[in-house]
């Protein structure tokens, strides 16, 4: 495959659910403006925070109001991982590759443009857009299901998983890192209390919480990060997604798994062994924020190695 058709797939894919991720973790705000009265709990600012790009913002706007930092991550067209720049990005991608992909990949990624587009033209307030965000939820998990359903499940499947699963990955790390950040205060400062209305949004924000309710019977932020974190057989689960991502990986390469002959291998392998052999009460011990800041700099070292191993074009 020429890599830039594998770059185009990659990326489409990618951005889809990037746009997605952000939808959902906006979507934890709304329903915490709904149904907690602390005004901490609800604050605006660590929707920045979950994203890196506190620095960007603040370059930009003059404070953290609901619709200022909607706006940045819903339509601000300059700023690159808003959800209209995700979504024109991956509509990009997927035209220079529509005679590789499926014509569903196609229809679903356009009516996910279009139907951004129609919502950028609005002027709509934060608590008016829980519509939107659904929509582009749907529309992520629809794209992914067509992927899955249309595709032929060789290289251009494999690349498109691969992007999928390495964004997923990052995006629950950071949305965990965030807010367990918030809310983990509640808990340590009483040493009983939790804010279930916290974490149950948190879990909502994955799509986790009848999963979660089926292993666990009771929210406690250790049974959450360890879920979100090392559960191995729920699709959104950060240990979920590495194990894909190196399924794929490695379909592409053809290195046996177990083993690594490139740098990506090698990082992705890593990624894989220290999630499958985690324990979460050492994880809590040491500390949840230091884990998962390491785990994103892993993360984002795994993508940098892809990008250099399939897509970097050397003279």
């Amino acid at each position: 495959m020429l890599s830039r058709v594998a770059d185009a797939i990659y990326w489409a894919s990618r951005y889809v659910e990037r746009a997605e991720n952000v939808a959902r973790f906006i979507n934890v705000n709304l329903d915490l403006m709904l149904d907690s009265a602390s005004v901490e709990r609800h604050s605006w600012a660590p929707l920045v925070a979950t994203t890196g790009d506190k620095e960007w913002y603040d370059a930009r706007y003059e404070d953290s109001s609901p619709q200022n930092v909607a706006h940045f991550l819903s339509f601000d067209r300059s700023y690159p991982n808003s959800i209209i720049s995700s979504v024109r990005a991956a509509r990009e991608n997927a035209r220079t590759v529509r005679d590789v992909i499926s014509r569903e990949m196609w229809e679903q990624v356009n009516a996910l443009y279009l139907m951004v587009m129609e919502a950028s033209q609005r002027k709509s307030e934060p608590d008016e857009l829980a519509s939107f965000y659904d929509q582009v939820k749907l529309a992520g998990t629809n794209y992914a299901g067509a992927t899955d359903a249309t595709l032929t499940h060789g290289e251009a499947w494999h690349f498109s998983r691969l992007g999928r699963m390495l964004e997923r990955a990052d995006k629950t790390s950071r949305i965990l890192d965030v807010r367990s950040f918030i809310l983990m205060p509640v808990f340590s400062d009483s040493g009983t209390s939790v804010d279930e209305v916290g974490w149950t949004a948190l879990l909502n924000s994955a799509s986790a919480l009848q999963m979660y309710r089926q292993l666990y019977h009771t929210i406690s932020p250790q049974n959450v990060a360890s879920f979100l974190l090392l559960d191995a057989n729920f699709p959104r689960s950060i240990r979920h997604c590495v194990h894909r991502a190196q399924e794929s990986l490695h379909a592409i390469t053809g290195t046996p798994t177990g083993g690594y002959l490139t740098e990506d291998e090698r990082i992705v392998g890593l990624l894989r062994s220290s999630l499958d052999y985690a324990q979460i009460e050492t994880i809590m011990e040491v500390g949840l924020h230091n884990y998962l800041d390491e785990l994103q700099t892993n993360l984002n070292s795994a993508g940098t190695a892809i990008r250099q191993h399939f897509f970097t074009v050397t003279a």
